[in-house]
């Protein structure tokens, strides 16, 4: 089991991007935009972000994202009109 809460600075909403910070260095930042919960949500609900073993979650939201998944490029919901890769 990887449990990665011990190598996670911060995790924090900056003019519309999520950015997670790592101990080893690696900075994760990914768009809220594509991400159908994220994108209708406030500057408020986003810059409640809690960090688990295993991801960030939106308190306001319910919105859960795997540092797994985010580290593959995965960002969550997505828009049908608006792919992640595009």
């Amino acid at each position: 089991m990887n449990n990665l809460t011990n190598n996670v600075i911060k995790a924090e909403f900056i003019n519309g991007y999520i950015y997670i910070n790592m101990n080893s260095g690696v900075e994760i930042k990914f768009p809220i935009k594509n991400n159908k919960r994220l994108s209708q949500a406030s500057d408020q609900q986003l810059s409640k972000i809690e960090i688990s073993p295993f991801g960030i979650h939106f308190t306001e939201l319910d919105e859960d994202l795997s540092f797994r998944g985010l580290l593959k490029g995965e960002y969550g919901q997505q828009h049908k009109n608006n792919p992640q890769h595009a």
